[in-house]
């Protein structure tokens, strides 16, 4: 028989968590499958859940909530064979789309009966781990900001990039990848492991978290009117075929400035402790994952 384990995040509601406990078991019989439910209750609970997971011998742990948790999750999944699952229900839920994971929670338990697993590639920017992506421009400057708002979701995070981007100027970076040293100015400075932000906006539309690469967007100070067509190239998913863009692929990239300031994983700010260099690299094929095709 085999073993699940569900971690939801309870940002979802008590009552929709009772709807969603309902869905898994009736989707997931007894008869075929031993499921467990836990709710993540502290920052990092979802790691130490995971790691009791692996050592209890489950099957397969399901992250139910965004890609915060399932980063978290992530993290004691690594280098095991119990495999990830997800049930995306955060706002962008950018690996979720990138692996093609159905967003209604039916279909998502479909994928996961299936059992079809494979190796994904793991990045890390200094000791953080990121499975979508990282960044240290005005997308980190924002995950920063958003995690102090009430405001959630696609309109609440437009209103801090509309408020924050006449103040933002584009820092200059010494970027090293893979041995070869580039000075730039930048308003994006991104690593990509997949090819989602979330909300279907594509950045590096040709990374694949399959192929031991991590992509680098580099997209130079703009104008205001600039956004407008970085969201719309973003959202057709060719960006990175227009002069909005630079863009490289590279096993290890290490970024300087003196003007760090803010790094984001997976949407997440986390801190740079005075740090004035980010090293990004990629460890292949580390995390087993329920995908849906």
């Amino acid at each position: 028989m085999r073993k699940i384990l569900f971690i939801i995040n309870r940002k979802a509601g008590t009552d929709r968590e009772k709807r969603l406990e309902g869905v898994i078991r009736r989707y997931l019989t007894t008869k075929a499958f031993s499921i467990e439910i836990k709710h993540l209750e502290y920052l990092g609970h979802g790691t130490d859940l995971a790691r009791e997971a692996v050592k209890s011998g489950i099957d397969t742990v399901v992250a139910v909530g965004g890609d915060g948790s399932i980063n978290e999750i992530a993290q004691g999944l690594t280098g095991t064979d119990t495999a990830l699952a997800i049930i995306p229900l955060g706002s962008g839920n950018g690996l979720a789309r990138a692996l093609k994971i159905p967003l209604k929670v039916p279909h998502a338990l479909e994928v996961i009966a299936n059992n079809r697993r494979k190796a994904i590639d793991v990045g890390y920017a200094n000791e953080y781990m990121f499975l979508s992506n990282a960044g240290v421009g005005f997308d980190a400057l924002i995950a920063d900001q958003f995690r102090h708002t009430t405001k959630r979701g696609l309109w609440g995070y437009a209103r801090l990039v509309i408020k924050g981007f006449t103040k933002y100027k584009g820092p200059a970076y010494s970027i090293n990848i893979d041995g070869k040293t580039m000075q730039e100015r930048a308003f994006l400075l991104t690593v990509a492991n997949g090819n989602q932000f979330g909300y279907e906006f594509k950045l590096a539309p040709g990374a694949n978290v399959f192929d031991g690469q991590l992509d680098l967007c580099v997209v130079p100070p703009i104008g205001f009117w600039g956004l407008i067509p970085i969201g719309l190239y973003s959202l057709l998913g060719n960006i990175d075929k227009t002069k909005y863009m630079q863009h490289l692929t590279g096993r290890d990239i290490v970024v300087k400035s003196e003007e760090l300031a803010y790094l984001q994983v997976d949407g997440d700010a986390v801190p740079l402790n005075g740090a004035e260099q980010v090293r990004f690299r990629v460890q292949p094929g580390s995390l087993q994952v329920i995908v849906a095709q």
